[in-house]
């Protein structure tokens, strides 16, 4: 149970390879089995990586557990954040976020800003220079949703100040329960928000304006909400851009299959003279879902779970071998019908059963708090991957790899060597 208070805590949080459990988990399941008690954060704590009694706990939300998140993400985020709240408040606030995050949203205005947002990142890529992929991801999501909650614009000296700050914020969210930053944060979304209540100007066009005419939160829930919304919609979808990036570097033939993919969609529409992406050009994207697919089980983007009734619940069923073939390989193809798996691709593993439906797969979590951006989320990794294998060729500059802190990252920011790619469309894709 490890030391008074800390107990195994320092243990838990101790570095680890992305792509595995790490010794922790691995050392306990081995001595205790999937399911097994211990102390972090300073209370006692059950550990399951058990798919089955995950899937119970997630589908009882509300019944028989509830959400329970260590002290230091409640104190950051704020007390009213949709992270920590429970029962009607949570299911008020996740309302408007699925609202707002709705497939006709989706459809007919985010897909097209993604795009915008894609292009605008990439577009500032040099031939022959050296980028952080991590840090260009960040950027695009962090732009994206600055502006649609809002309105910031990309450059604008406030968008750039309340990312720097945004930094420390995030410091404080992963540390262990001592002392935390986030002040200079939180003023300056709130500096955001007396501006537009102030202006009263009707603008619904983003979150906040919506939630200011619309609602009946008070001023700090909607402050608390602008904070979830900020954390949640950048950090991980921004995480899991730089995972598809690190994890494609080693898989050529899934990058050879997606640029295919993405050379027909793109000979289509300049076939039909259009420019801009639209919805039936995102469902064409059918290995880029595999991809995603396989790069939110490979890497665990979210790496625990808490919740509290009788049990704390954290888990990382997608690495059991019992449930994936060669959990610890890349390998898309294991998302794809047995009939339609290409044979002799690289990395095919014959593990193709194991689909999308599969009841062990919960990159988004499960139950009343499934991700309410999930949908967003694969889009702008799709959009992002579209437009990549399209217009670059891109390998590591130097060597790096996704540690677990427990948060994923890249030490030294994954930095990625850029050369354009010429694109003919009437010829197959240079591999």
């Amino acid at each position: 149970m490890g030391w008074p208070f800390l107990g195994e805590t320092i243990g838990y949080l101790r570095p680890y390879s992305a792509t595995t459990i790490g010794d922790f988990m691995q050392d306990h399941i081995s001595r205790y089995g999937k399911i097994y008690k211990s102390n972090l954060f300073g209370e006692p704590t059950i550990v399951s990586a058990d798919a089955g009694l995950n899937r119970y706990i997630l589908q009882n939300e509300g019944r028989l557990f509830e959400c329970s998140y260590p002290r230091s993400i409640g104190e950051i985020l704020g007390k009213w954040s949709m992270l920590v709240q429970v029962g009607q408040m949570h299911r008020d606030m996740r309302m408007i976020s699925l609202n707002f995050l709705s497939n006709a949203r989706l459809r007919n205005q985010l897909l097209s800003e993604v795009e915008k947002h894609t292009l605008l990142v990439l577009g500032s890529w040099k031939e022959d220079s050296v980028v952080c992929a991590q840090d260009e991801a960040k950027k695009f999501t962090f732009n994206f949703m600055a502006e649609h909650i809002m309105s910031l614009q990309p450059g604008n000296p406030k968008t750039e100040q309340l990312k720097k700050e945004y930094i420390t914020f995030m410091k404080g969210v992963v540390s262990a329960p001592l002392n935390f930053p986030g002040t200079a944060y939180r003023k300056a979304l709130q500096g955001k928000m007396e501006e537009r209540l102030n202006e009263m100007n009707g603008n619904e066009n983003d979150l906040l304006g919506w939630v200011l005419k619309n609602s009946n939160l008070s001023k700090e829930q909607i402050l608390d909400l602008l904070l979830s919304l900020l954390f949640a919609g950048h950090e991980t979808s921004s995480v899991a851009i730089a995972l598809s990036i690190y994890f494609l570097q080693n898989c050529p033939g899934a990058v050879q299959q997606l640029t295919e993919e993405h050379l027909e969609i793109s000979r289509a529409k300049k076939q039909s003279g259009e420019t801009e992406l639209n919805w039936d050009d995102y469902k064409k994207m059918e290995f880029t879902q595999c991809v995603i697919g396989e790069t939110l089980r490979l890497g665990n983007v979210v790496r625990f779970l808490h919740r509290k009734a009788v049990k704390d619940v954290r888990y990382k069923v997608h690495l059991d071998p019992s449930l994936f073939g060669r959990p610890h390989q890349f390998d898309p193809w294991r998302w794809q019908n047995k009939q339609g798996s290409p044979s002799g691709k690289e990395g095919s593993t014959g593990t193709s059963s194991t689909t999308k439906s599969s009841n062990n797969f919960m990159p988004f979590g499960g139950g009343p708090r499934l991700c309410a951006g999930s949908e967003l989320a694969k889009l702008e990794m799709a959009i992002f991957i579209h437009y990549l294998v399209l217009n670059f060729h891109c390998q590591l500059a130097a060597p790096d790899q996704a540690f677990a802190y427990p948060y994923v990252d890249f030490p030294n920011g994954l930095p990625i060597k850029i050369q354009h790619r010429q694109i003919n469309h009437d010829t197959r894709p240079d591999s």
